[in-house]
């Protein structure tokens, strides 16, 4: 991937992450009652996020199968709530090991 669209992808996760949080201050005067609206605007960014983050996911190692374990193994550690960097750090690791498992057999 290159850089400008590593820095394109930056700046529209950062772009959308700052309309979501700002377009409720300039739609709204008044404090929001509804909690399908607070739900929404809570949970947007992450979608968002995720949407443009996931397909990344699957085409970083050039094997889906590796990268598809790594996500598992990401997964796994974030559902035991270890911290951002483990569970990094184990991904990137299970994908490591299992593109090495591979490329043996």
């Amino acid at each position: 991937m290159s850089d400008a669209k590593v820095y394109l992808y930056i700046l529209v996760m950062a772009l959308v992450t700052y309309l979501i949080r700002a377009i409720p201050f300039v739609l709204f005067r008044r404090q929001i009652k509804s909690r399908f609206i607070k739900s929404l605007l809570y949970y947007l960014p992450y979608a968002v996020l995720t949407a443009m983050t996931i397909p990344d996911i699957f085409t970083a190692t050039g094997n889906t199968l590796t990268a598809a374990i790594g996500c598992l193994a990401a997964v796994i550690f974030s559902l035991f709530g270890k911290s951002l960097l483990t569970v990094a750090v184990a991904a990137c690791a299970a994908a490591f090991i299992s593109d090495i498992l591979i490329r043996l057999l």
